[in-house]
């Protein structure tokens, strides 16, 4: 790509890379804000029954998990491909809870029919593409 030394370098992203960054960085920023305030009983509504924790707690922890996720994508461009893969993972790993909202029935988020929570389902593939399409990691993945 455009780096001088492949172990030292950081690639350059595009401009809607770099744009798409920002925005997931955001998003996520204002979601993990949401877990510990305004949006707390809805994502409290996300958590699998049989997730062998206090559902408050985990709440609490994703939120203060996407507000350092999304500071780390807009303010460590250096460290984006790292960013990109840990921000990927999460929305893997935050999968199941959506998974239990479409199975439970749960109503949150304006998703009160099970078609709406079906689409919802839909979209994480997107966020993990745009986390790795934005960050850059999928293309140095590639390359090596």
């Amino acid at each position: 790509m455009r780096t001088t030394d492949n172990t030292t370098a950081t690639p350059h992203s595009t401009i809607p890379q770099t744009i798409g960054r920002i925005l997931l960085g955001s998003f996520l920023l204002l979601a993990g804000i949401g877990h510990l305030s305004w949006s707390r009983t809805e994502f409290l509504a996300q958590v699998p029954e049989w997730l062998p924790l206090n559902a408050d707690l985990v709440v609490i922890l994703s939120g203060i998990v996407e507000i350092g996720l999304g500071a780390a994508l807009i303010v460590l461009p250096k460290q984006k491909i790292k960013a990109g893969w840990i921000v990927a993972v999460f929305f893997v790993l935050v999968f199941p809870g959506n998974i239990a909202q479409y199975l439970n029935h749960t109503p949150a988020f304006g998703l009160d029919t099970d078609q709406a929570r079906a689409i919802r389902l839909l979209f994480q593939p997107v966020l993990i593409i745009w986390a790795l399409w934005s960050t850059g990691a999928w293309r140095a993945w590639r390359k090596n």
